[in-house]
């Protein structure tokens, strides 16, 4: 039967739903785009769509799964057998003491883990209705939760480094440049292989119980990964390798993409007719620009090396200006959205628009390098202490970072909507049939729901955590994206299958750490970042916590006219 009594709760439960999902998409969606965004391999309003897109599949189709564990293995639901309602009060004052305090931290730039947010909130709220005895502690619960919460980083900071180190043998270090094209061209074919294999074992190994794709047996699951890889590397060696590799190894400047369905024709085609490049024309973009330093740059690139002077203060100079531009343009913004508002109803709909895509038109880059508050240190020094590689061999991995940024939201969008669905699906349950059916499935709708606020959040705030990673905490480029992403997404993949609600938060910090350390030098990683980083984590439990608990033994225990509470 409906609880029609509690009709209120349950409304207070969207709300506060809504606002955790919102906040999950504008904290956590950095771990996804920060270093494609840093790298230049994406510009802002590409990876806004690729997010949009990915996050919310990743949440609709592989998101049920560790949304279960956060609704059913914290809290023991035989605890609250004779009055569910507690239940449902429990996981509304949870969501309302995490999503309170991730507000918070989204708008002073602090990244934190949403799942450190809603596990503690979920702690909280249950030691105050049902007493420490309530919470499942043992390895089944709680204390698997923690240990992944180390667990995570470490696995990813090892995979990082392991990834970016093969890069750097087999390609990044190899002379002449010429080689070093042709191997990552090679390489980038098997990453392909990989990173389609991971982002089908996401989907059909135990991933998505939506679609009904757990019924698989053992070998029809291992063919439709290693098929998907396959296909997926047929598909880039038909037509990107001979694009790629015309463009980038014999200079074909004249190339644009429509001719990358002409792929299977440059294995055959000649490459002496191809016209001189003009003086000054670039093949790619420079990925490495505003981050150059004056100084010994350490740049050993064929390319590079007579251009590192000229550039560097043009490039300090140029960013500093369009950050300048975009406060004064912020200001312009706001007069905007008010002229809008009191204009009347006809032009609320372009109000609306501009506010979801108001992230789109930050300067993020700009506002990483120029930073001068205390946490970002002496950014030239650090960047000049990493390794600058060849822009040409940087632009193969900027094509596979897509991808992998990609991977990584999907897998984000599987694992972190958890934080808000979890709880939310409690509270309907016991809305709808006054039980508390500790195995019952999330429904899609509720999936949906949540998934569509947190890629709102993402395009609307994300970029004040954006502004706080990437180049930030080390010197950023495809390469290192790349292996950042990948690791991060194989982490994130291995966490949803064992149905672990995992911190992104701290899988991407483990590897984007892990890269900077391959530089062999302490001071290529800006440690006062990494622990701002660590504070956010730590305070994050106590503080979603106590906000829970109080509310919820407020509420609970508050002096009532007639004696004790009751909530049936």
């Amino acid at each position: 039967m409906v609880l029609h009594q509690f009709d209120y709760i349950f409304g207070i439960a969207m709300v506060f739903g809504f606002l955790d999902a919102f906040n999950i998409g504008a904290n956590d969606v950095a771990n996804s785009f920060a270093s494609s965004i840093s790298s230049r391999s994406l510009t802002y309003w590409q990876a806004m769509v690729l997010a949009g897109l990915c996050e919310f599949l990743g949440a609709v189709l592989a998101g049920a799964r560790v949304s279960s564990t956060i609704k059913n293995n914290i809290i023991d639901a035989a605890v609250y057998s004779k009055d569910p309602a507690v239940l449902m009060l429990t996981m509304s004052c949870a969501l309302i003491g995490s999503s309170i305090w991730l507000t918070i931290a989204t708008a002073i730039g602090l990244p934190v883990s949403t799942t450190h947010s809603i596990v503690g909130g979920t702690i909280g709220a249950g030691i105050a209705a049902g007493g420490a005895s309530g919470v499942r502690w043992g390895w089944e619960g709680v204390s698997q939760i923690i240990a992944s919460w180390f667990i995570a980083p470490v696995l990813a900071g090892a995979i990082t480094a392991t990834v970016f180190l093969i890069s750097n043998i087999c390609v990044l270090r190899i002379r002449p440049i010429e080689r070093s094209i042709k191997n990552a061209l090679l390489l980038v074919g098997f990453l392909v292989f990989a990173t389609f294999s991971v982002l089908t074992m996401l989907i059909v190994w135990k991933g998505s119980p939506n679609l009904h794709l757990d019924d698989l047996s053992g070998k029809e699951t291992v063919l439709s990964i290693l098929l998907t890889g396959l296909i997926a590397s047929l598909v880039y060696f038909t037509f990107f390798y001979p694009f790629y590799r015309r463009k980038l190894l014999h200079k074909d400047w004249t190339l644009s993409l429509l001719d990358l369905f002409k792929g299977p024709a440059f294995y055959f085609k000649s490459t002496d007719n191809i016209p001189a490049m003009p003086e000054g024309h670039d093949l790619t973009i420079d990925y490495y620009e505003g981050r150059r330093v004056t100084e010994d740059s350490s740049v050993t690139t064929e390319d590079e090396e007579n251009k590192v002077t000229l550039k560097q203060e043009t490039d300090i100079e140029s960013t500093k200006t369009v950050a300048v531009e975009d406060k004064s343009e912020n200001r312009t913004t706001r007069q905007i959205w008010w002229q809008l508002l009191i204009q009347g109803p006809r032009f609320w709909p372009r109000l609306m628009w501009l506010v979801i895509s108001h992230g789109w038109t930050q300067d993020v880059l700009g506002a990483q390098v120029n930073s001068k508050d205390m946490l970002s240190g002496d950014l030239k020094d650090m960047y000049k202490r990493s390794q600058f590689y060849d822009n040409r061999v940087e632009y193969v991995y900027s094509v596979l970072q897509a991808i992998t940024a990609a991977t990584m939201s999907f897998a984000h969008g599987a694992n972190d909507v958890a934080n808000a669905t979890g709880p939310l699906s409690a509270v309907y349950e016991i809305w709808q049939t006054n039980r508390n059916g500790s195995k019952s499935e999330v429904p899609v709708w509720i999936l949906a729901y949540c998934a569509a606020a947190l890629v709102l959040g993402c395009w609307t705030c994300g970029y004040k955590i954006i502004k706080n990673l990437g180049n930030k905490i080390i010197l950023q480029s495809p390469s290192r994206g790349f292996s950042i992403e990948f690791s991060a997404a194989v982490t994130s993949v291995m966490a949803t299958q064992l149905a672990i609600p995992s911190s992104t938060t701290q899988i991407a910090v483990g590897g984007i750490v892990a890269v900077g350390l391959c530089n062999r030098d302490m001071k290529s990683v800006n440690w006062r970042m990494v622990a701002w980083c660590y504070l956010g984590w730590f305070l994050t439990l106590p503080i979603a916590g106590l906000i829970a608990g109080l509310l919820n033994a407020l509420i609970l225990y508050a002096p009532r006219f007639g004696g004790e509470y009751t909530m049936t």
